[in-house]
């Protein structure tokens, strides 16, 4: 009888550690599969550094302009000037040489035998600095509403300048000696404008002389450049 319980209590003793460790191996199943199951979930996202509502920068920020025509930069205002042409005196002296106008010069006008129908214009420098003659003189005879033609070819290589006391001379052809002009008339007043360095029009005081006799002139009317020479004055 002892015999038949102690076989019984072992064989109880058996099965509750074996279902003991049954149990201990499900639960240890359990954990690995929960394990591996947190191992194959994604990580989560990390957060964005930036704001999702930020302002962009500008397209164009960080590019730097190289000056004109340096693409999208050629309107920078850091771009250095287009260096300006210096502006050209029309002289050798500069702008310190005064133009001879009638407040500082005075101006004849005299008959000569040859050529036939010419007259010699005198200017001279009453003042006491030097002047220009720049180009030719305007004239008006009379009631004239125009200014004679003028001999292109006259033009000297240089402009005139007139110390104190020195003159110039310009050649004046008053009418055609074929008879060939038209609109011809007499008249004893003369008026003589002088030009500019920038030779736009008459500059400074003009100048009326009084003739004393009458002078003939037709729509041949011509007057040259200012000369230092009367006899190149007289060629045309």
């Amino acid at each position: 009888m002892r015999h038949r319980h102690l076989r019984r209590t072992a064989r109880t003793s058996v099965l509750g550690t074996a279902a003991l460790l049954a149990a201990l191996t499900l639960t240890a199943c359990q954990e690995d599969g929960q394990a591996a199951a947190d191992n194959a979930a994604p990580a989560p996202a990390a957060p964005s550094e930036q704001p999702t509502d930020s302002p962009k920068a500008p397209a164009d920020q960080g590019k730097t302009s190289t000056g004109p025509g340096s693409g999208s930069g050629s309107g920078s205002t850091d771009a250095e000037p287009a260096a300006q042409k210096p502006k050209d005196t029309g002289d050798d002296d500069g702008p310190v040489t005064l133009a001879c106008d009638g407040g500082n010069s005075k101006v004849t006008l005299t008959a000569v035998t040859r050529p036939v129908n010419h007259m010699l214009l005198t200017v001279t420098n009453t003042g006491s600095k030097a002047c220009n003659a720049y180009y030719h003189p305007f004239l008006r005879f009379g009631e004239a509403q125009a200014v004679p033609q003028v001999f292109e070819e006259s033009k000297p290589q240089a402009v005139v300048t007139l110390s104190p006391g020195e003159s110039a001379y310009a050649g004046v052809m008053t009418s055609s000696a074929d008879g060939s002009g038209t609109g011809g008339y007499s008249t004893k007043d003369l008026t003589v404008s002088f030009q500019g360095r920038e030779g736009s029009g008459s500059s400074g005081p003009s100048t009326d002389i009084p003739l004393a006799k009458a002078v003939y002139v037709d729509s041949t009317l011509t007057v040259t450049y200012w000369q230092t020479d009367m006899d190149d004055a007289l060629m045309y």
